[in-house]
């Protein structure tokens, strides 16, 4: 079975995108956050103006270690398991998770495997956000089978963390 895993992170800004425009977007995020209507349209496509700007902005290691990290991760979750690794950003960063199940539909896979490091329970990307983007790659592509590895086992989470500590012991 052809198997893709996307490794679903959250992301960073880059920290050499302009400050304003940081200001902007966090500004314009809560805004439309916490609107009780639907946004004034001026409003929402100036945030996803800067949303796109921002996601794109080039990364390197130097301005987005999270970025740089992840796509190692990836890499080294690819040779453990032997099956290509795409990963989505759920803000900030390119691609979206919904541009990285277009790449994983792309090498046309019977199943796809969404797995995050966000460990515990409570948090709204691993609760709503990435099984909302499951379900619309779903509806796109219903021949193939869709898996979110997750939530995560609390005594296995605790018994890796454990393992990683002995060597401060």
């Amino acid at each position: 079975m052809k198997i893709v895993i996307i490794l679903a992170m959250h992301g960073m800004p880059p920290s050499d995108f302009p400050q304003k425009e940081t200001l902007d977007y966090f500004m314009l995020h809560s805004r439309l956050e916490n609107m009780p209507g639907p946004p004034p349209s001026n409003m929402q496509q100036q945030f996803e103006e800067l949303d796109s700007k921002m996601r794109n902005w080039p990364r390197t290691q130097e301005n987005d270690l999270y970025s740089y990290t992840s796509n190692e991760m990836a890499a080294v979750l690819s040779n453990q398991t032997g099956h290509s690794v795409v990963v989505g950003f759920n803000e900030f960063c390119s691609p979206s998770l919904d541009d990285a199940f277009e790449e994983a539909i792309k090498q046309d896979p019977e199943k796809i495997i969404v797995i995050t490091p966000m460990m515990t329970q409570g948090g709204e990307h691993s609760e709503k956000d990435i099984p909302e983007a499951i379900e619309r790659a779903k509806k796109k592509n219903p021949n193939i089978k869709f898996s979110f590895v997750w939530p995560f086992n609390i005594s296995k989470i605790a018994a890796f963390l454990a393992e990683q500590i002995k060597e401060y012991y």
